[in-house]
């Protein structure tokens, strides 16, 4: 089955631009027409759907989000990234990237000087 594993720093300051990794083990981030995103979910929050990457390398964002981030993708190391710019407080959250059924063990981020 797919695994996917988060990696990125835990704190992050105001106006910095966070940046996460998903590496993808037993999956082809170019193959089977899917769709790898990148969730969140703030504290006390429900989850919110940031973006995507698909098979063809298109990405798509969440609107209220979307002038801030952006999606890419290393198919030689089969990952792809978030990078969020200008972050507040309010980007704290769990970030988990996600295909199918399949979800990453999340990683935490807080956004605090």
């Amino acid at each position: 089955q797919v695994q996917l594993q988060e990696s990125g720093p835990g704190l992050v300051k105001p106006s910095q631009t966070l940046s996460l990794t998903c590496t993808v083990s037993n999956g082809s981030i170019t193959g089977n027409n899917y769709y790898w995103s990148w969730i969140r979910q703030p504290p006390g929050k429900g989850l919110e759907w940031v973006g995507n990457i698909d098979y063809w390398g298109t990405t798509y964002y969440t609107p209220s989000l979307k002038s801030r981030t952006s999606i890419s993708r290393d198919t030689a190391k089969n990952q792809f990234t978030l990078q969020l710019s200008s972050v507040t407080p309010e980007d704290t959250a769990i970030y988990y990237c996600n295909v199918q059924q399949y979800w990453g063990q999340g990683t935490q981020v807080t956004v605090s000087s």
